[in-house]
């Protein structure tokens, strides 16, 4: 697992930064991690997902996780407060985008069951910086419809008002599946200024995680 921070500059086309800029960034990301590209995607909080054998400088449309199994192919999830998730496996990996209604529509479930019928054998999951459910503030509605989908997302902020806790969720949901998840804690987005965060700055750009099958 690579996790990148505001220190590389923003990595998303679509958040009306300058393309060069992104496009800069984006080499630099890929020659420090010894690639000639990364294959990001356009995410659009569903549960789809793509399965890449090379990698090029076109996103990949509608979707919200990559899978590879080819060895030297690095995919790339974008985030600023959604859950990023890298799945490996002996055989492939995968990177995931899980925002408030991939979780409810879980697009977890959706990729570990790609993984496992493409082969990639005993799974472990990396959960990464996201806003936390002490930050992440929303209406009892909006609360109620995702925790009645996944209980491990309710919670409450500092101030005692309704919030959801995605990272939770997300490590829920892959426990649920048998998939191991590190034990490492990711930092909040919205409270570390080292990440991009919608909530904390909109607009704002979008640090990566990135994963790739070794030789």
């Amino acid at each position: 697992m690579f996790v990148t921070s505001r220190d590389h500059g923003n990595l998303a086309l679509h958040v009306d930064d300058d393309e060069t800029a992104v496009r800069t960034n984006r080499a630099r990301l890929a020659e420090r991690i010894g690639v000639a590209q990364v294959q990001f995607m356009r995410q659009v909080h569903g549960t789809g997902v793509a399965v890449v054998d090379e990698a090029s400088d076109e996103d990949i449309a509608d979707v919200d996780a990559l899978i590879t199994t080819t060895p030297g192919v690095a995919v790339a999830v974008l985030v600023a407060d959604c859950v990023p998730i890298v799945i490996t496996g002996a055989h492939g990996v995968a990177v995931v985008h899980a925002g408030r209604l991939g979780v409810a529509g879980n697009i977890v479930g959706a990729t570990v069951g790609r993984l496992r019928a493409l082969g990639a054998g005993t799974l472990r999951a990396h959960v990464g910086p996201a806003i936390c459910g002490r930050c992440y503030e929303v209406p009892p509605d909006m609360q109620s419809e995702v925790a009645g989908v996944e209980a491990a997302t309710l919670a409450t902020t500092r101030a005692g008002t309704t919030a959801l806790d995605l990272p939770a969720g997300v490590r829920a949901q892959l426990r649920r599946l048998d998939v191991e998840v590190a034990p490492d804690t990711a930092p909040c987005t919205l409270e570390d200024n080292r990440f991009f965060s919608h909530r904390r700055d909109a607009p704002t750009g979008r640090f990566a995680a990135v994963a790739m099958l070794l030789e």
